[in-house]
């Protein structure tokens, strides 16, 4: 990743036009081909961009450009489109280059597979006496997060999903359907729990008999600890 502070103006041409006049800027130009063009100020979003797959090409201004002051021009060409940004570059601050490595991406806090263990160690929140059979628990059509048994000896199946909609609705209800087909897990009754269930799906599921359970994902994470935690 090559990270240019300089002075100067940009040029868009091709299914639009745009002009950004002279100003100190920031110009990320990426290992993948992009430039990004940044000020100092309007959160993430560059002010012009130019996505993959492109190429940059530096080149020297013509005689006018040079008598207006710029000394380095950069082309960024789109390979499908043919759109491309000009870069006219007038003073150069602050020019660095660096190797990056490969990028595990993004690991987000609160997936569903968090949650599901999660509440697999808390399953007095799905209700008083509740035990664990198992998570996972394999059938024909896929494994049911959490196996669950009540009181009176009765199956719970329940669904985890951080967002719940119609789709989780659905899943779970074929889930119930083939379960309380097994005399040795009979009568089966279903939980969705999710960090947020949608209208339509609390709807649908209280039509099918299924509990919605919401999951404070902070709470139960202090839960398990039993440390007070900052997050």
């Amino acid at each position: 990743m090559r990270l240019v502070i300089a002075r100067c103006s940009v040029d868009y041409s091709g299914r639009l036009s745009a002009h950004l006049p002279l100003a100190t800027r920031l110009l990320v130009h990426k290992s993948d081909g992009s430039l990004l063009v940044h000020s100092d100020g309007g959160s993430y979003k560059p002010l012009n961009w130019m996505s993959p797959p492109c190429s940059l090409i530096s080149q020297n201004p013509d005689e006018d450009a040079r008598e207006a002051g710029i000394i380095e021009q950069w082309r960024v060409t789109h390979a499908k489109s043919g759109d491309a940004l000009l870069v006219s570059i007038y003073e150069i601050i602050h020019d660095t280059s660096h190797e990056l490595g490969a990028d595990p991406g993004l690991q987000k806090d609160g997936v569903e597979a968090d949650l599901q263990r999660l509440l697999a160690e808390q399953v007095e929140l799905i209700g008083d006496g509740v035990t664990l059979v198992r998570r996972e628990f394999p059938t024909a059509i896929g494994p049911v997060d959490l196996l669950l048994r009540d009181p009176a000896g009765g199956t719970i199946a329940v669904e985890v999903k951080r967002r719940g909609d119609i789709d989780g609705v659905e899943q779970l209800t074929r889930y119930l359907a083939l379960l309380g087909r097994d005399p040795h897990l009979a009568p089966v009754t279903g939980v969705f729990a999710a960090q947020e269930i949608k209208p339509q799906a609390r709807v649908l599921a209280m039509d099918r008999g299924i509990r919605c359970v919401t999951l404070d994902y902070d709470d139960m994470k202090g839960i398990e600890s039993g440390i007070p935690r900052l997050f």
